[in-house]
């Protein structure tokens, strides 16, 4: 049976009770392009993990990628994290996970990305994710593989921000860039001994992503309206070419008690940001 994407029941998986007018349902299903994504599903229904990311990035959206900093990338087998800024929402970490599986392709190195769990229902590529819940609570079974992730030799990419980047004025300055990293990845790389592998990658969504994330910061709504966007915003990247840097990792020994954990992520985040500065 041909998979498909089907938004009622991913609507009803995360919020059982809700009743969703047809023509709400009818306008999601637009702006998720299910019909070209469950076109896509069907005519690759044999291809799965990097094969299918491979695809979705080359065929479907017709993107290319290119990246400085690859002796960065470890192959020694010493499990690692990889920290990237989030542009985008979802193409940077299917580019970013299949750039790291190509650089080391001879080696057996496992790689898991932490996603917004509404990604695992793309089942082709579900076993790259290791999902986290932006509406409702992950269930019993993904918080112990989870668990499991980290105590195993898998190595983990993660965005820091929990969000895709938004607009926003810093030292008087309209800048895309993420918002406050989170401390979690700091307390991971202390825990089980792992060092940081930090990742600047380019890019940015439209101008209506942006203004829609401002106004509705201005109207105080807390429902994060623009998600529901960003597989458009990944459609209307077609064609386009990123850049991606990786640079040098960061022993887990430097972050030791001279900063907080949330102050040690802000500091890596400035040196991923340090790197839109060098590059330009």
């Amino acid at each position: 049976m041909a998979l498909q994407l089907d938004i009622r029941a991913i609507i009803k998986s995360k919020v059982p009770n809700a009743h969703v007018p047809d023509f709400i349902i009818r306008y999601l299903e637009h702006i998720t392009h299910v019909k070209q994504m469950n076109a896509f599903l069907q005519a690759h229904t044999t291809e799965r993990d990097y094969d299918f990311i491979n695809l979705v990035i080359t065929e479907e959206l017709g993107c290319s990628a290119s990246i400085e900093g690859t002796q960065n990338i470890p192959t020694d087998g010493k499990p690692v994290i990889f920290v990237s800024n989030h542009p985008l929402g979802g193409l940077d970490g299917m580019i970013i996970a299949q750039m790291i599986h190509e650089s080391r392709e001879s080696s057996n190195q496992q790689l898991k990305v932490i996603v917004n769990d509404l990604l695992m229902h793309m089942e082709p590529i579900a076993d790259l994710w290791a999902p986290v819940s932006k509406v409702g609570k992950l269930s019993r079974g993904q918080v112990a593989e989870q668990q499991r992730m980290w105590e195993s030799g898998t190595d983990v990419l993660t965005f820091p921000a929990g969000a895709c980047s938004r607009l926003q004025r810093i030292n008087g300055k309209w800048q895309i860039c993420d918002m406050e990293w989170q401390k979690n990845f700091i307390q991971r790389a202390r825990e089980y001994k792992r060092d940081i592998v930090p990742i600047y990658f380019e890019g940015h969504n439209s101008c209506f992503f942006y203004a829609l994330a401002y106004i509705r910061k201005l109207l105080h709504i807390k429902l994060n309206i623009e998600m529901l966007y960003l597989v458009d915003e990944m459609y209307g990247a077609h064609g386009k070419h990123f850049k991606v840097h990786v640079l040098p990792h960061i022993s887990y020994t430097t972050f030791d008690s001279t900063k907080t954990p949330k102050e040690w992520a802000q500091y890596v985040k400035s040196i991923v940001y340090a790197t839109n500065h060098t590059t330009r």
